[in-house]
């Protein structure tokens, strides 16, 4: 293994390359999301309200409920 300054060049390169073959893929899979939101906002859906759901289907119990609660207290606290 050849080193510069110390630094194993072959992993490192070999490092670098997997990083960017999986930035690539990150970049399909972005695209791809994109896409399904295009899809679901010509079939009528509210693309910010998905966007919402996701993220709350990503929290657990817990933290949406203490969302909620707070959600609800900020609401009242402007007399919304």
């Amino acid at each position: 293994m050849t080193e510069v300054g110390g630094i194993a060049v072959d992993r490192l390169r070999s490092l670098i390359e997997r990083i960017e073959r999986l930035e690539e893929e990150k970049a399909g899979i972005a695209s791809d999301i994109r896409d399904i939101y295009a899809e679901a906002k010509g079939a009528g859906f509210d693309v910010k309200i998905m966007r919402t759901i996701i993220k709350l289907r990503k929290m657990n119990a817990a933290d949406r409920d203490e969302q909620e609660i707070l959600l609800d207290t900020y609401r009242k606290a402007l007399d919304m």
